[in-house]
């Protein structure tokens, strides 16, 4: 099951527009706090900067949602950032775009779409991803049964057709497999086992787990 859509990863984008400098960093968080924490950072490591813009959505259903123009006009920065983070249906990520005045005024108009770009930028380049409730599982099957398995196997998470998908396989006296499931197809998943090895796996954990896919 998903549960929200995010970002894969920190990362840091930039471009130059009419002379000034736009640095927009994106990074998937957990919490108010841990966003908080992110955009002190940036603000003491571009402490020269004109302005260091931040806008963040936190929780599972964006219950928190938090924009600053940081001296820019009122609504040019900030809040067209959390408007775009919200038309992406993401959460618990937070977008800081810090700039660089070149000397350029660039207008009501080109302000909003100099952020906006900026934090698209970034967030593209992080990877738009889903948070899922999973089942972790892992257990022990003969060689024969391996290539069945394997077969069953999804070669996507969110395949609802197929249920899991293979995340590592140990080479031993047996084969020691591990996958994960959407939480909803554990059952099935672990009926699949059942019946490929004829009840024969030994299931060594199955555990919950939140997973980017």
């Amino acid at each position: 099951m998903e549960l929200y859509r995010t970002i894969k990863k920190h990362v840091s984008e930039t471009q130059v527009i009419e002379k000034s400098k736009f640095i927009a960093h994106a990074r998937p968080v957990e919490s108010r706090e841990e966003a908080d924490a992110f955009v002190a950072e940036i603000r003491a490591q571009y402490k020269d900067a004109t302005h260091n813009v931040p806008a963040m959505i936190i929780g599972n259903s964006g219950q928190i949602q938090w924009a600053s123009d940081d001296g820019e006009p009122q609504g040019t920065s900030g809040p067209p950032m959390l408007q775009y983070l919200a038309s992406q249906g993401l959460t618990n990520l937070v977008v800081v775009v810090t700039r660089y005045f070149g000397g350029t005024k660039l207008g009501t108009g080109g302000l909003v779409r100099a952020y906006s770009s900026s934090a698209k930028m970034a967030v593209e380049a992080a990877g738009i991803c889903s948070v899922m409730e999973v089942c972790k599982i892992k257990a022990v099957v003969d060689y024969t049964h391996l290539a069945k398995i394997q077969q069953a196997a999804a070669a996507d998470l969110q395949d609802r057709n197929q249920g899991f998908v293979i995340t590592d396989i140990g080479y031993g006296e047996k084969v020691q497999i591990e996958l994960i499931a959407a939480i909803e197809n554990q059952e099935q998943v672990m009926g699949i086992l059942a019946n490929i090895t004829s009840g024969g796996a030994e299931i060594l954990f199955c555990e919950s787990a939140l997973e980017k896919v």
